[in-house]
């Protein structure tokens, strides 16, 4: 069975990654070394940047700067992985914050440095493998499921252009128009 494991030390995650693990969460003080092992091994990091952000601003943080230790922590772990090359799944850690707001994770990853189409990939294709599932989910083509918003954006430029979409469509039915 595939088995995720939330680490954030170092060595927590070597062990995680050389026990089998397919995913880590968090991953916060992952090394440039560890980063090569994930990859090379297929270990995909999900690395709740979002959930990071959240908690610092329920301690105080404004979202100027000095900006907290664990956020530069998770900040400076996400350029390790984009570094690396490893693959990098979305993944937010909702509950951390309000259910229905997970595009937080999305912005923060571009917000760090990953292009928009690259965490929009994170967000359905690459977790549609992670979680075994890219026979359904992850792409429009027959046989998957159905699930589709429109916007009035581009969100390949400003991903934020999801939090208001225009259209969704759940399993092939509508149960969202607000496109006029």
């Amino acid at each position: 069975m595939p088995v995720a494991a939330h680490a954030a030390t170092d060595e927590g995650i070597l062990r995680a990654v050389r026990a089998g693990v397919a995913t880590i969460e968090h991953g916060t003080s992952a090394t440039a070394e560890t980063l090569r092992e994930m990859r090379e091994r297929g270990v995909v990091p999900c690395p709740t940047l979002a959930a990071s952000d959240a908690v610092a601003r329920y301690a105080g943080w404004n979202g100027n700067d000095p900006e907290p230790e664990r956020t530069q922590e998770s900040r400076a772990m996400f350029a390790r992985a984009l570094a690396s090359g490893v693959t990098i799944a979305c993944g937010s850690d909702a509950g951390v914050f309000a259910h229905g707001d997970n595009l937080r994770e999305i912005e923060r990853m571009v917000a760090y440095g990953m292009s928009p189409g690259a965490a929009l990939r994170s967000a359905t294709v690459v977790a549609a493998k992670v979680l075994g599932r890219q026979d359904q989910l992850g792409r429009i083509a027959p046989g998957h499921v159905a699930d589709l918003v429109a916007v009035r954006g581009d969100p390949l430029r400003d991903p934020s252009a999801l939090r208001n979409p225009a259209v969704v469509i759940r399993a092939g039915v509508l149960v969202h128009d607000g496109a006029c």
